[in-house]
């Protein structure tokens, strides 16, 4: 059973909803997030046709150790292309065999057949065709995280559109142990071949929900709940001053026009990560690691207090 919400006093005097969450401060002009780049983010070239993800299709994913990751962890692949000596590897062999009696097609290639299938990424000598990234919905997410941990921690992103920024997400998230990462279905990345690589893995140990809309998902969050707190580099409010002793939502916005105004209205508080040199903003996944930071180094010094 989740426990009622209760109101919380906002510092500086601020007003309080009915609903015991502060009146936050929007500012609509000149708005910047953490997870703002600065330059222009080169974007991956599309892949074949062949390799193309799509609802009822499969997708590529390719380097050792992603395929290694998901060979381990049993998921469907329809297709693995490997070089003739990294298919008789010790950490391959074994689990390339379970693979192919389970119908798992195993082609044997050459260099140039790897490069052009994957349009000469670094695939380190496999790849591997699996079947589309099957999403959580929100409501079983929500229940996996608290039968995991009585306080879990969830990412949510904010229009991430640069796969690469939403992998390292995805990895960062995974290693500072949350227990799942949301994103919105339209106008944001989904999960691809690009971010299965950069992810390394991570995929295959956290969950990742997909919600047609993230500003009701995280109106979802609250009655369960949650207590919702998005990334901005002009909030008042720095994450080291915030006590994070609830389950918690951490929102991450889109790499150029940062959170917007719509989901700032629906965080609880705003919080920012203070900086001292002249950059004035970090991308998506160092923000978002910074802060699970934050969140985890509070939660360790709390054991630390009770277990003396």
């Amino acid at each position: 059973m989740v426990k009622a919400r209760q109101s919380r006093k906002p510092q500086g005097g601020k007003k309080i909803h009915k609903q015991g969450r502060p009146n936050l401060p929007i500012k609509k002009k000149h708005r910047h997030s953490p997870s703002t780049e600065s330059g222009q983010t080169q974007q991956s070239p599309p892949l074949p046709s062949e390799q193309q993800s799509s609802d009822d299709g499969g997708d590529l994913i390719y380097g050792r150790h992603s395929v290694l990751s998901t060979l381990e962890s049993k998921r469907p692949l329809n297709r693995v292309w490997v070089l003739s000596r990294l298919r008789y590897d010790p950490r391959f062999h074994s689990l390339l065999n379970q693979a192919k009696s389970q119908g798992t097609l195993i082609d044997e290639v050459d260099h140039r057949r790897l490069n052009q299938l994957t349009q000469q990424a670094n695939h380190q000598g496999i790849a591997a065709q699996v079947a589309a990234y099957e999403y959580l919905d929100l409501s079983t997410l929500i229940e996996q995280a608290r039968s995991a941990t009585p306080k879990p921690v969830l990412v949510a992103a904010d229009g991430i559109t640069d796969p690469h920024n939403l992998g390292a997400m995805i990895r960062t998230s995974e290693a500072l142990g949350a227990q799942g990462v949301i994103i919105p279905q339209r106008r944001a990345a989904g999960i691809t071949s690009v971010v299965a690589k950069v992810a390394t893995g991570a995929l295959e140990s956290i969950a990742v929900a997909r919600v047609i809309n993230l500003n009701q998902g995280l109106e979802q969050l609250k009655k369960s709940g949650f207590w919702i707190y998005g990334l901005n580099t002009s909030a008042a409010q720095s994450i080291h001053t915030v006590k994070f002793t609830e389950p918690t939502v951490l929102v991450v916005g889109a790499e150029g026009p940062g959170l917007s105004v719509s989901t700032q209205h629906h965080c609880d508080q705003l919080v920012s990560i203070p900086l001292q040199g002249k950059t004035a903003s970090l991308n998506a996944s160092v923000a978002t690691g910074m802060a699970l930071y934050e969140v985890y180094r509070q939660r360790w010094v709390e054991t630390l207090h009770l277990h003396p």
